[in-house]
C-alpha cells in the first residue's frame, strides 16, 4: 500500500486540471503539461484536489504505480506553478560559460569550445561561473543539467569540472614520492 498514493493533490489558485481516460492535462499562466499515468491507477477530481484510487490493494506493483502517478502528477502541478531550477559551477583555471542566443558556449580546457544547444521549455542563466537551468518540467531541467555536467565531470584530483552547487567532490591524495 502506497503512501505517497493515499494523500491527494491540492490544486492551487490558477491551476487547470482536465482528465481524460488516462491523461492529465494540467495547464496555468506558467505553461501547460501532459502526465500519462498507469491504466492500473484512477484518477478523479473532487472540489480542489485530485484522489487517487487502484483497484487492488494488496498487489505490491500497483501501489508502486498508484504513488508513481500521484508523484508525476504532483511535479507538473509544482511545475506550472512555481517550476523548478538547477544550479550548476564551473571550476577550473580559465573555464568559463557565455550564452549566446540559446546556446551555452563552454572553455573547459578542450582545444575547442564546447556548445550546448538549450532545448525549447528551458531557459539558462549564467552568472560568472554559476549556470543556472530552470524550467516548468522537473524531468526535462534535470537532463539538461545532467547533459551539461557531462561534458567536463569533476575529477577528484584538484575539483576541476562542471558541478552540482550542492555537489560534494570527494577529493583524492595525489601520488607521494618516496625519497
Amino acid at each position: 500500500m502506497s503512501r505517497v498514493g493515499k494523500k491527494p493533490i491540492v490544486i492551487p489558485n490558477g491551476v487547470e486540471v482536465k482528465i481524460n481516460d488516462n491523461v492529465v492535462d494540467i495547464k496555468s499562466s506558467k505553461g501547460q503539461l501532459q502526465v500519462e499515468i498507469p491504466q492500473q491507477v484512477k484518477v478523479a477530481q473532487e472540489n480542489d484536489s485530485l484522489v487517487f484510487t487502484i483497484a487492488n490493494l494488496d498487489n505490491k506493483s500497483e501501489g508502486a504505480l498508484w504513488g508513481l502517478a500521484r508523484s508525476l502528477v504532483n511535479n507538473a502541478v509544482v511545475g506550472v506553478t512555481e517550476g523548478f531550477s538547477k544550479s550548476l559551477e564551473l571550476n577550473g583555471v580559465g573555464f568559463k560559460v557565455v550564452l549566446q542566443g540559446k546556446n551555452l558556449v563552454l572553455n573547459v580546457g578542450f582545444s575547442h569550445q564546447v556548445e550546448y544547444n538549450v532545448p525549447e521549455g528551458i531557459t539558462a542563466e549564467v552568472e560568472k561561473n554559476k549556470i543556472t537551468i530552470s524550467g516548468i518540467d522537473k524531468q526535462q531541467v534535470g537532463q539538461v543539467a545532467a547533459e551539461i555536467r557531462k561534458i567536463k565531470k569533476p575529477e577528484p584530483y584538484k575539483g576541476k569540472g562542471i558541478k552540482y552547487s550542492d555537489e560534494i567532490i570527494r577529493r583524492k591524495a595525489g601520488k607521494v614520492v618516496k625519497a
